[in-house]
């Protein structure tokens, strides 16, 4: 019997592992069947995170390390920025008041938590009936949904773009099999 349940063990354990190492916006998500003012800022997000997925995939740390001036934030320091951005999206799809706690991660783990912040955020507008009820809330002052848009969504996905310019200018980059306008990968 125990012969027959390893196996099946370890079968199982990769499949979980390699579930669980799968991060959201390899390619976009199928669209929405109507549209709604929740399903059409569920695809921004969903534009932006794919664009953001293939902005940092494989980035070493020379890229990271990267800044095309003096002046400018490295693309590490930009990614904490985007990182930052995605939690506000985060909570005002979540309604609740953003109060952002500062960790120490690695670059992945950045890069994941961005990712399932922006896909968290698309579920919900998705599925939302009254996109006015979802404010940036700061302290004792908030903002309406509008200013997520024209806010941290537009201003997340020029750093996406900065992001690719970035690895371009360090000699790495973007995968070209991408599709942004259909948000898929050629094989």
């Amino acid at each position: 019997m125990r012969a027959i349940l390893t196996p099946i063990l370890l079968l199982f354990a990769a499949i979980t592992t390699n579930s669980q190492n799968k991060l959201p916006y390899y390619e976009i998500p199928k669209e929405a069947e109507e549209f709604t003012a929740g399903t059409v800022v569920s695809r921004m997000i969903d534009g932006l995170g794919f664009r953001y997925y293939w902005a940092t995939d494989g980035l070493t740390e020379k890229d990271l390390e990267y800044k095309p001036s003096t002046e400018a934030k490295t693309t590490g320091e930009t990614i904490d920025h985007v990182l930052s951005l995605s939690i506000v999206i985060k909570n005002a799809a979540l309604k609740i008041p953003h109060n952002e706690v500062k960790t120490e991660m690695t670059f992945a783990e950045k890069r994941k938590a961005t990712l399932e912040n922006l896909k968290l955020a698309s579920d919900i507008f998705r599925k939302s009936t009254d996109v006015s009820q979802h404010k940036i809330i700061f302290g004792d002052k908030e903002y309406p949904l509008w200013n997520a848009i024209n806010g941290p969504i537009a201003d997340a996905t020029w750093h996406a773009g900065q992001l690719a310019s970035f690895r371009r200018a360090s000699g790495n980059p973007i995968n070209s099999k991408i599709n942004h306008f259909t948000g898929t990968v050629r094989q």
